[in-house]
């Protein structure tokens, strides 16, 4: 008997550590021969994040929530509740965030079944309400269950992209050079720009050892470190947005980042060491609760913005260019978090119920 293909919809904008997420679950699906369709909210960021899929995209318009956004969001739910009309999905998959929100509200009014994915250790308020109205709300981490009571939860770990292993180096790196990887994430992080920038300088002027720097800044502070690189004589590659990051992980010997979800596992898939810099400012702290799992491992360290400075990070950062073989204990225990096939969690969660 050929089993009957189906349609989904997987709402995954706002960020990439939401729209990554989202695109390997689509992708998973549209390679089991269903019919799926992305949805985003239409942020500027999402134009980069979404080369490579080649299936049906729709921008609902979504906006975060406050006064001003809700003539917008009123728009984009009943922007949703026309896709859901033509589209007839079977069920629908929403990865959290303020794009969320209407294309599930218009999924209860289409009586079309909900599935929520949480990336965070804590959930965040769109999947903390949301919930409700969902079949099953997959995590990343077995203890967000924890917040979730009440609630018919599953655990997945987060879906990884796909393209990021096996990538080569980037040609333009020399061989015999200590590289350090920076990313705030897709939208960059300016005070740890800040920081690290300037512990770089200390690091030309008092380390011996040649070092390199990949830094994805954030279009905001991508010339002015361009600059202040250039002018120290910091070899660097310097981006807004890095659209091959399988190559910017492939040429770490470390990396220095945020701790949103999809960075934590991006790490423990690909076995690499860390500094974690936490936003202070996350909801319910909840990148310090992402990054304890890899600390506690041993594969990764953890900074506190407000404690750290130009000064303690180039001291940091000698230590581990002179301690090689620390880091290659640490690589090895950062695999801790690594779920290889957590797409495909996430896919048979959606296509058994």
């Amino acid at each position: 008997m050929i089993e009957q293909k189906r349609c989904f919809v997987v709402a995954c904008g706002g960020t990439g550590g939401h729209i990554f997420p989202g695109l390997a679950v689509a992708k998973e699906l549209k390679k089991r021969g269903h019919r799926v369709a992305v949805w985003l909210s239409g942020r500027d960021i999402e134009t980069e994040a979404i080369k490579g899929w080649d299936g049906e995209v729709l921008s609902t318009g979504a906006r975060q929530l406050s006064i001003k956004s809700i003539p917008y969001i009123i728009r984009a739910f009943f922007r949703c509740v026309r896709g859901l009309n033509r589209l007839k999905p079977d069920a629908l998959l929403a990865m959290g965030s303020y794009s969320s929100l209407p294309p599930v509200l218009a999924a209860q009014l289409a009586k079309v079944p909900v599935f929520l994915h949480e990336a965070n250790s804590v959930p965040g308020k769109a999947v903390d309400f949301l919930s409700r109205f969902a079949v099953c709300t997959a995590t990343s981490f077995r203890e967000t269950g924890e917040w979730l009571t009440e609630r018919e939860v599953c655990c997945t770990g987060l879906p990884v992209r796909s393209d990021l292993a096996g990538q080569p180096k980037f040609d333009e790196i020399p061989d015999d050079a200590f590289v350090i990887f920076v990313t705030g994430g897709s939208q960059g992080a300016r005070r740890l720009n800040q920081l690290i920038s300037q512990a770089f300088v200390l690091l030309k002027k008092d380390n011996k050892e040649k070092f390199f720097v990949i830094h994805q800044s954030g279009k905001a502070d991508k010339e002015a470190l361009k600059a202040l690189y250039e002018k120290e004589g910091i070899p660097a590659m310097v981006s807004a947005f890095i659209p091959e990051m399988g190559r910017a992980y492939a040429s770490a010997d470390f990396v220095v980042a945020r701790a949103g979800a999809s960075t934590c596992f991006e790490l423990s898939s690909l076995g690499k060491p860390a500094l974690l810099v936490p936003l202070p400012s996350a909801v319910r702290n909840h990148q310090h609760l992402n990054a304890s799992s890899l600390v506690k491992s041993g594969g990764a360290d953890e900074g506190v913005q407000s404690e750290l400075t130009p000064r303690s990070l180039m001291r940091y950062l000698d230590n581990k260019m002179r301690n090689r073989n620390a880091l290659a204990h640490m690589s090895q225990a950062i695999k801790v978090l690594a779920v290889e096939n957590a797409a495909e969690l996430v896919a048979d969660e959606i296509e058994k119920r």
